[in-house]
């Protein structure tokens, strides 16, 4: 009989402990499981079970947060589809690296402006973004990290003493 009382109550306590851990829902469908500590601005900060190290992950990896305590749900961010270059405007230029944390890399993008153009500094400067986003687009990736934004003007760009906007990231999905 104690046996059975005892195995009893490590199944309630087990139960009860893992119904403490908080779940982070990722976008690709991963559940983190851990102790969520806080939600910053772009993060969200974490210790996995029995360790002592912070880890974070971008909100723009993460569909929601189930806190294991009270059983809330925080929804963080909504999932961002990308399916063909036409749904660039949907692509999100980050940064700062630490936004693409648990997100997956897709590959190296970027948009520029002709050699010779008629534009003003900041229309070439969107023109080239533009070409970014769709590059982005076509990789179905919904995440630009920039690595680069070069705006040359005058003699240093081209012969014909115009301006070239050239902007290179790399793509990021779920």
């Amino acid at each position: 009989m104690k046996k059975i009382i005892l195995l009893l109550s490590m199944i309630l306590t087990t139960s009860f402990v893992v119904a403490q851990t908080d779940a982070i829902t990722k976008h690709s469908g991963e559940v983190v499981n851990g102790k969520v500590l806080r939600v910053d601005e772009y993060t969200v900060v974490f210790k996995y079970d029995g360790e002592d190290a912070e880890n974070s992950i971008g909100k723009y990896a993460i569909e929601k947060v189930v806190y294991g305590k009270s059983g809330r749900v925080e929804e963080i961010t909504e999932k961002i589809v990308v399916t063909s270059e036409a749904d660039w405007e949907k692509v999100v230029v980050l940064e700062e690296k630490s936004y693409i944390a648990g997100l997956k890399k897709g590959g190296e993008v970027r948009g520029k402006t002709g050699m010779i153009n008629l534009q003003t500094g900041n229309t070439g400067d969107k023109k080239a973004e533009k070409k970014l986003k769709m590059a982005a687009a076509a990789l179905g990736c919904p995440f630009i990290l920039m690595t680069s934004d070069k705006t040359t003007v005058g003699s240093s760009s081209n012969q014909f003493g115009g301006t070239q906007a050239i902007k290179t990231g790399l793509g990021y999905k779920y």
